[in-house]
């Protein structure tokens, strides 16, 4: 049947519009998820965005990989559903909610209603879900967002209280009392992987401070010396670590005698000559040593003693920790073994107590100057000197954190350590790096899961207590089993709502009621795999085929978020990782190199831009243009160029067989492919060879690779096929245009799911209509055999010969100042494989440099000097220590016999009496023109 007509000039942006109302009108999404319901299921999991903002370019970048592997999956038959989700809760929807009501804090919510405030939140979050929409419309991501999850819906919630239960029940979800990082903005602890993303480059000051000792054998003659970069830490100052059996002096100096490790004297003083040792003794013999505290804004008794603990280090400050065990982990458990009191003399909202003397009702940061003024004042500060580095800071509202003691829900992850570890290794990671690098060092210093959050818009913790024995707790697995206790039917179980169920327990005194906090919002995405589905309770036989997934992808910062998390409730929960592959991106940058943002006016919108180059462009740059593990420059001047040479140039091809067919009455099925030329042949080879790379880069989640294959077959087809061959298409010669159909057929159905705008129009015109499947999406994969491509392969590697020669004589033309228009009478070539290339081949080298005759250039040795040189560096990698004995061999011999042997394959040299073969890229030829 004959083709439908393809305009040599397209509009990418019109045609983008054309197809998506085809798919639209076809149900073409729905028909391939049809077609291939009987196949195997291959699981992609969506990590759900919250459209609580608009959807921005980098939203494209992990869209593009989430489309273009289920395309070509479905492609080979398997079954890949594609279900679309949407993230509700957490601190970035309360965020933004406080904004737009000019909140300041939790009192604001509170004084507001916290049923209004999260009815306000639930709108928040559905407020762009037609923009995310309309972008993953418009750039070809088919997913299923008529059925789309969304982490705040009943059946959604009731799923990930089953999971809590199942570890509550494990005795891995517990309470305690815990220095964690804490924003007093948002008045909330935060997670380890949260903290992991917020921190900035900050300078804070470095203090030196002196405690003069009041105990011990240099009581009142010396002094510790401590040093912080927090120091208004100090005002809750508890004790001074010691290491044990590290090595401390008494030194005296000009500024006065102290005590510090002997293996930091001389960083601390500036050398070791102005430091005089009085003393020196184990850490451990100075054990409850008592000092004056450097402040007395609190009341203390039973403190300010030196305390032992193997975490301090010699690496830096003095080898003397000050101990401030309200705000950090290692001094809480230092200091509780000493039953040493914990001091917090800063409220919730990160602001000292309004009556402490200096610091009153000072932000926590704020203070640090006023103490170090006193300190100087006082005579206890040795040295000051601004250090910067990077402090944690929250990553949503940006406000420095506090390591703040408080009573927190924290999930035991680092009993499962070892099971993490393990299924990290049997995870495949692309790039491989990420593995045992930036995720697996992750994992090595695995802490447990901070949980809960003292904040309001998220999954409530289902833990119920006892009033009357605090002791007593009950984790409630789902809404009926909650219905079961209190009797009454939960239609929402967001707070407040779920805040005011209690109920008794039969032979026990007091009433159970719920514990007020609300969980980690990234245990609420981490638990979609079996969540989306409403498992255990509902369409559990789903959720248990479609896990783990084949394949998930975000970009490289949710290696501690998404990642994380997905592993880490998998494994609790399910016993096994969530997922078996992973591919982490780069971000994408501005054209500038810097960071996309409305204040450096250097956005580029989505929609505007491929509205203005085609999807199609924008998906080729996301998927094949450099590393997609590295952060890329986009800009309009890399999709002009990628529209240019891949997407018009396929589309010219595809138009020009679609011109000339129809111009000579030619169809489908009407070729004679046993008269195709040799360059007919090759034509049909390269796409094979083009198929068969592509697969393997896809199998392998390598797009680079595979854009890199097709881009080079577009360019052989248009630039080699296509003109070498074009008045044979004028002429309307049926092995041409037979030729160029299965080239196309075959290049059209590879490049299909990385750009599928321009390959379905191509495909509805050529290729519809005599194979009777409507649209690329609905075709196979081609099959391509590897075992017969072998005599195809000869073939290539031919013709690469020939154009690499082409490329040289234009070069020596150029060199020349001889333009190709003007014949020469004879070519002299000299190449391994050249006196094999049958006649046909030869023949387009001569049409192609425009000259009468071809001359092997071995019987020309008139013309020409011949030389050889070793390759050292090939010759290294095989003969190793013999390589210069080897060098001297290549030396000695004719280089003329050499050459020729060389030339055919037949290179050898005498080493020590042996005969050693000499191939590949071992020697250099050089010919030097004779003068």
């Amino acid at each position: 049947m004959p083709y439908e007509p393809l305009p040599a000039h397209v509009d990418l942006a019109g045609l983008d519009k054309q197809v998506i109302e085809r798919w639209r009108a076809a149900k073409v999404f729905q028909r391939s998820l049809d077609a291939t319901a009987s196949g195997p299921q291959w699981t992609f999991y969506e990590g759900p965005p919250t459209a609580n903002g608009m959807p921005g370019t980098h939203h494209v970048e992990a869209r593009v990989f989430k489309d273009v592997f289920p395309r070509y999956r479905t492609m080979k038959g398997y079954h890949v559903p594609r279900r679309a989700g949407w993230d509700c809760h957490g601190l970035p929807v309360e965020l933004a909610v406080e904004k737009e009501l000019g909140f300041t804090g939790k009192p604001d919510i509170e004084a507001y209603g916290i049923a209004e405030f999260n009815a306000q939140c639930r709108e928040n979050v559905q407020r762009h879900v037609d923009a995310f929409e309309a972008m993953s419309e418009r750039m070809g991501y088919w997913a299923d967002y008529e059925h789309a999850y969304w982490t705040m819906t009943p059946d959604y919630v009731e799923s990930v209280w089953w999971a809590l239960k199942q570890i509550f029940d494990k005795g891995l979800l517990v309470e305690d009392y815990r220095v964690a990082p804490y924003c007093p903005r948002c008045g909330t602890g935060l997670s380890d992987h949260e903290v992991a993303q917020g921190y900035e480059e900050v300078t804070d000051p470095s203090v030196y401070v002196r405690l003069p000792l009041t105990s011990g054998p240099w009581a009142g003659n010396a002094d510790l010396l401590v040093w912080t970069t927090t120091p208004w830490t100090l005002v809750s100052n508890t004790a001074v670590a010691v290491h044990p059996d590290e090595l401390y002096r008494v030194v005296r100096t000009e500024a006065g005698t102290f005590v510090v490790a002997a293996a930091l004297i001389g960083k601390v003083f500036g050398g070791e000559d102005g430091a005089e040792s009085l003393a020196s003794f184990a850490g451990r013999d100075m054990e409850r040593w008592a000092y004056q505290r450097p402040f007395d804004l609190v009341p203390l008794d039973g403190a300010n003693f030196v305390v032992l603990a193997d975490y301090v280090t010699t690496t830096d400050g003095t080898g003397l920790v000050h101990q401030a065990p309200a705000f950090g982990p290692d001094d809480l458990a230092t200091c509780r073994a000493y039953d040493l009191p914990v001091v917090k003399p800063i409220r919730d909202n990160g602001h000292f107590e309004p009556e402490l003397p200096v610091v009153g009702d000072l932000f926590f940061k704020d203070a640090d100057e006023p103490l170090v003024t006193d300190l100087r004042a006082r005579g206890l500060l040795f040295r000051h000197e601004p250090y910067t580095h990077s402090y944690p800071h929250c990553w949503r509202c940006h406000t420095p954190l506090m390591y703040y003691a408080l009573p927190a829900w924290y999930i035991r992850t680092t009993d499962i350590k070892d099971q993490l570890l393990a299924e990290n290794q049997a995870t495949n990671w692309y790039p491989d790096t990420i593995k045992n690098g930036r995720y697996g060092d992750w994992l090595s210093n695995n802490i447990d899961w901070s949980l809960s959050r003292d904040r309001y818009w998220g999954t409530p913790l289902p833990v119920w207590r006892n009033d009357a024995d605090p002791s007593r707790m009950i984790c409630v697995g789902s809404l009926a089993d909650l219905r079961e206790l209190s009797g009454v039917d939960l239609a929402d179980p967001h707070r407040p709502f779920v805040d005011d169920v209690t109920f008794t327990v039969a032979g026990e005194a007091g009433t159970y009621r719920r514990v007020p906090q609300v969980i980690d919002a990234w245990f609420d995405s981490g638990s979609m795999p079996f969540a989306q589905f409403g498992a255990p309770y509902r369409n559990a036989d789903e959720a248990r085929a479609s896990y783990p997934a084949d394949f998930i992808c975000e970009a490289i910062d949710q290696t501690r978020g998404w990642f994380y998390s997905l592993m880490a409730v998998g494994t609790l929960v399910l016993g096994q990782s969530s997922y078996r592959n992973v591919v982490c991106l780069g971000h994408i940058l501005a054209e500038d190199g810097k960071k996309m943002s409305k204040h450096l006016g250097n956005i580029l919108e989505p929609i505007p831009l491929m509205d203005e180059h085609g999807a199609d462009a924008l998906r080729w740059f996301m998927a094949c243009s450099g590393s997609p593990w590295s952060s890329r420059r986009i800009g309009h001047k890399v999709l002009d160029e990628i529209a240019s040479k891949v997407i018009r140039t396929y589309w010219s091809v595809a138009s020009f067989q679609s011109l000339y067919a129809r111009a000579n009455g030619w169809a489908p099925g009407s070729g004679d492919a046993a008269a195709r030329t040799a360059l007919d042949r090759w034509a049909v080879a390269r796409a094979h060879e083009t198929a068969l790379e592509v697969d393997r880069a896809l199998e392998n989640f390598d797009t680079q690779l595979a854009g890199r294959a097709l881009a080079s077959y577009i360019d052989d087809l248009s630039n080699w096929y296509v003109r070498r061959s074009r008045r044979r298409f004028w002429d309307g010669e049926p092995a041409a245009l037979g030729t160029l159909h299965e080239c196309l057929h075959v290049l059209t159905l590879v490049l299909a799911p990385v750009v599928p705008f321009v390959t379905d129009q191509v495909w509805s015109a050529l290729f519809a209509q005599s194979t009777g499947i409507e649209s690329v999406h609905l075709a196979a994969w081609p099959t391509i055999d590897p075992a017969s491509f072998g005599a195809g392969a000869g073939l290539v590697a031919q013709m690469a010969l020939v154009r690499r020669l082409v490329e040289l004589g234009r070069s020596a033309r150029a060199d020349a100042k001889m333009k190709t228009r003007q014949p020469l009478r004879q070519a002299l070539i000299s190449a391994p494989g050249w006196s094999s290339l049958p006649d046909e081949l030869k023949g387009q080298v001569r049409d192609e440099l425009n000259v009468v005759a071809l001359a092997d250039l071995s019987d020309a040795d008139e013309l020409v000097e011949l030389s050889v040189k070793p390759n050292f560096r090939e010759l290294g990698r095989r003969f190793g220590k013999r390589t210069q004995a080897v060098a001297t061999a290549i030396h000695s011999a004719d280089p003329v016999a050499l050459v020729a042997a060389y030339r055919s394959g037949t290179a050898t040299v005498q080493l020590d009496g042996e005969v050693v073969a000499i191939g590949g890229d071992e020697v250099v030829v050089a010919e030097t023109p004779r003068s």
